[in-house]
């Protein structure tokens, strides 16, 4: 071998090194900014439910005071999106998607449960698409936010949402018809979250465990709504009985 072959083959060597570096690089920069979307997510749902489920005389002003609060900290998680944008131009989101999947999943389900706080809906698709968005109007990613990571983003909104009925319902100073209503409505609506998503469960990996932890939470909230509802039933028999005594009708027969 002469000389200048072995250069050549050091040099191309050289190269593999560098573009392995740099993949390695990447790969540990985006997991960190990854780590920092999850971490801040999962603060953002605690403060809803922390907020959300405050005992004020205006249930509702208590939930307006907790969405606009997460929009402030939610805004915040973008900038560490927009640092990801960086990282991932070009073919290097697909080759980077799994890396960061589980931040933009997180980041989902504690977007989807302000949206449910303020609009009593699913956060949509497209939405989410307009979401993931800089400032500037540029996606976040090349050709947004894959519909994989949407679906088993907010399929955990499920499980949010059973710890809010409870946690709601078991406030003191709530009538019971509006613990029930409250129960039977977040209930209505996982249910039909569950439907929605069971046909892709062949197609979309992880989302067969999902649906079983939405089937749990569902199980949950409807036990809390029979709860309610017996205690309900239970006090209006009470109620009965104290103001319409029972007569006695044995004195109609002497």
């Amino acid at each position: 071998m002469t000389s200048a072959a072995r250069e050549e083959i050091i040099k191309v060597f050289d190269g593999f090194r560098q573009d392995l570096d740099d993949h390695n690089d990447r790969r540990e920069r985006l997991i960190k900014l990854s780590r920092e979307v999850t971490s801040l997510s999962k603060k953002v749902i605690f403060l809803l439910h922390r907020l959300a489920s405050e005992e004020l005389e205006d249930k509702e002003h208590a939930i307006d005071i907790a969405v606009i609060q997460s929009r402030v900290k939610l805004a915040e998680i973008k900038t560490l999106f927009e640092q990801m944008r960086v990282e991932l131009e070009g073919e290097n989101f697909w080759r980077y998607q799994k890396t960061v999947s589980g931040g933009i999943q997180e980041y989902l389900e504690a977007l989807s449960f302000s949206h449910y706080l303020e609009h009593n809906t699913l956060l949509s698709y497209q939405d989410v698409q307009e979401d993931m968005k800089s400032l500037e109007g540029i996606p976040f990613f090349p050709l947004g936010v894959p519909y994989e990571d949407y679906v088993l983003g907010v399929s955990d909104l499920t499980g949010e949402l059973m710890r809010f009925a409870i946690t709601s319902i078991g406030r003191q100073g709530i009538s019971s018809q509006a613990n029930l209503e409250k129960a039977v409505a977040v209930g209505n609506f996982v249910r039909a979250c569950k439907a929605d998503w069971e046909p892709m469960t062949p197609y979309i990996k992880e989302l067969r465990s999902k649906q079983d932890v939405t089937t749990n939470s569902l199980r949950k909230i409807e036990e809390v709504a029979y709860s309610v509802a017996i205690r309900g039933f239970e006090r209006a028999k009470l109620y009965h009985h104290a103001y319409n005594p029972p007569t006695d009708d044995s004195h109609d027969h002497d």
